[in-house]
């Protein structure tokens, strides 16, 4: 009987999915770092490129390594069609220009990370596209923001940085109803814990760049779906623009989902760890973390994710003492990124979402004394350590 890759389990899919091997048997992934390739006759290329004849014709249009990588990321996330892209942020802005044309509607969720946003807000409207923010937390709000003209809801959940978390299926039904497609980003959550797709979602948006490298190395994005959708939506834009992540990436990426399940699980057991050292800090007002049953849509968590992930955000009531707090660590980094093996916390309001007025960062909460930290994989006693001692400074 013939394995089929369905049927594997989750740490099965992460090491063997999508593999495909040259005749030299490689155990690692060949790295095919070439620009273009080449075709036996005149007659040869004529029907590769007329889609006739299956295989390669430009790094821009797919490549052997990445090839692997979107069919393990696919077979993952349980969606029939992946296509990488070269950051997180490139695979936003071309899941929603897939979708939008001059004249439509767009419902998004009004806390998103800053460039996503800016998307949002300033380039969007240069193409004729407007845009209504909502509260994604209140499912009344998506019903009255529809139009005749609403072609696309977006979401981050949880979102960037306050852990806001959407009830996807609800927000999908919505959607659907008014002939919208939903694109999710899901990086905080990760594959994972938490299945987008099976819970109603059209497109799901990934900034590779965080857990799935998980070490600080490479960019990279993907943007995934249904075959028919991918191929009416983004075949050809990703084709002609060109956001096309480098091979060197994708090896690099590929690595990384051998070992993403480990590393998040971990990763999370520690955060819980020191989401509950924080929560009980006397310098701390207040805390939010997916993990914990005090968080404001613990509710929907339990719904639909299976992990709190490894993300915690907690407010100190002002800059100054946000500031103390990062200048007093020892072991973490002062770093904007996430998911990373190292622990790092940052400053959103002067970092990620600085680009955001000051209007915008009230409406979703985050005044200056917030801090996110994204927790590693160092020893939870170091951790606690560390973070214990930085409160107090703070």
């Amino acid at each position: 009987m013939t394995e089929n890759p369905q049927d594997w389990e989750v740490e099965t899919r992460l090491v063997r999915g999508g593999m495909a091997r040259t005749p030299y048997g490689e155990i690692s992934e060949a790295l095919f770092l070439t620009q273009s390739f080449a075709y036996d006759s005149a007659g040869a290329a004529d029907r590769r490129f007329s889609g006739e004849d299956p295989g390669f014709i430009y790094q821009r249009f797919g490549n052997p390594t990445t090839q692997i990588f979107e069919d393990r990321l696919a077979l993952l996330e349980g969606a029939e069609v992946c296509r990488a892209t070269a950051s997180g942020m490139a695979a936003v802005q071309a899941a929603l220009m897939g979708l939008l044309r001059a004249g439509d509607h767009l419902v998004a969720g009004r806390a998103l990370f800053g460039s996503c946003r800016w998307i949002v807000s300033e380039l969007l409207p240069r193409f004729g596209v407007e845009t209504t923010y909502v509260d994604a937390t209140d499912l009344d709000a998506w019903k009255a923001a529809v139009r005749p003209n609403t072609k696309a809801f977006l979401v981050e959940s949880p979102a960037n940085p306050l852990l806001e978390v959407t009830a996807i299926g609800a927000v999908a039904e919505i959607a659907h109803a008014a002939g919208a497609k939903l694109v999710v980003d899901n990086v905080f959550a990760t594959p994972i814990f938490q299945k987008p797709l099976a819970l109603g979602a059209d497109v799901v948006v990934y900034s590779a760049t965080k857990h799935i490298d998980g070490q600080g190395r490479v960019l990279g994005g993907a943007i995934l779906g249904g075959a028919e959708l991918m191929t009416e939506a983004y075949k050809d834009l990703l084709r002609h623009t060109g956001p096309a992540m480098s091979p060197f990436n994708s090896w690099v990426l590929l690595k990384g989902l051998e070992t993403l399940e480990l590393r998040v699980r971990r990763q999370t057991e520690n955060a819980g760890r020191i989401a509950d050292l924080i929560a009980a800090h006397s310098k701390v007002n207040r805390t939010i973390y997916c993990g914990r049953p005090d968080h404001p849509q613990a509710a929907i968590i339990a719904n639909q994710m299976t992990g709190g992930g490894n993300v915690i955000a907690f407010d100190l009531g002002s800059r100054e003492a946000a500031w103390r707090f990062l200048d007093a660590l020892q072991i973490v980094d002062i770093s904007n990124n996430l998911g990373d093996a190292k622990s790092m916390a940052t400053h959103p309001s002067t970092t990620t979402h600085r680009s955001m007025p000051e209007e915008q960062r009230q409406e979703i909460g985050l005044t200056q004394g917030w801090v996110r930290m994204s927790v590693g994989l160092e020893g939870p006693g170091d951790l606690g350590r560390d973070v214990n001692r930085a409160l107090d400074a703070a």
